[in-house]
């Protein structure tokens, strides 16, 4: 999906996840803001948050890497 990724569920609370959580699969991690339509985005996978590797409000695409698990 394309659009703008959202890390918190509004400017003033915290982020979804944090460096170092674990996550199970389905959490969520964060929201895709398109054509003013808001969709989760959800774990595939298991693990511990080693690195977000996008940026809230960065535009983002399909298949792109949001963050990487241990």
């Amino acid at each position: 999906m394309y659009g703008t990724l959202h890390l918190s569920p509004s400017p003033d609370a915290p982020p979804f996840v944090a460096v170092g959580d674990t996550l199970s699969v389905g959490q969520q991690i964060g929201l895709i803001e398109a054509m003013k339509v808001f969709t989760p985005v959800k774990t595939e996978v298991a693990g511990r948050v080693e690195v977000i590797l996008a940026t809230d409000g960065s535009e983002v695409e399909a298949d792109q890497h949001l963050i990487r698990l241990s």
